[in-house]
């Protein structure tokens, strides 16, 4: 049951309004990459499509003698349109969107991290639109279903 607060189910001809849900939901559960891959990879990993998300590692030889899979230092997320990318920085994470056609980079710039999320949040939302699986995986994530 839905009241005034509880956002209910996904809906896509809600759109700004999920919009706004992950784009909070992102914020809250990722304040450095490697909170950012396990959100994407863990929760969301199963609904979105095979090579949509890229995640870079650094492995010490520590890690590699072990069969750890290291550190997280970058996650790479391919839309449609466009390529978004969030680092670890010196003083924290650092987004970048790259504006994408044809698999060549047209244009690039940094972000504030509250923007990169923004970007992120349209592209799942706009993924949910056509995809159940990922809109099942959103709504789980944001503890609509």
């Amino acid at each position: 049951m839905t009241g005034p607060l509880d956002p209910g189910p996904l809906d896509p001809s809600r759109g700004p309004l999920e919009l706004h849900l992950v784009a909070a939901a992102l914020r809250s559960d990722a304040p450095d990459v490697a909170s950012l891959v396990r959100v994407l990879t863990a929760t969301l990993g199963d609904a979105l499509p095979e090579g949509m998300v890229e995640v870079e590692r650094d492995r010490s030889l520590g890690d590699r003698l072990a069969g750890r899979p290291g550190t997280p230092v970058a996650v790479r997320v391919h839309g449609t349109d466009r390529e978004l990318e969030l680092r670890s920085g010196r003083t924290g994470p650092v987004g970048e969107v790259r504006q994408v056609v044809r698999g060549v980079v047209l244009s690039r710039r940094t972000v504030p991290l509250h923007e990169w999320v923004a970007a992120l949040a349209a592209e799942l939302t706009a993924l949910a639109d056509t995809s159940a699986a990922a809109r099942d995986a959103l709504g789980r994530m944001l503890g609509t279903t």
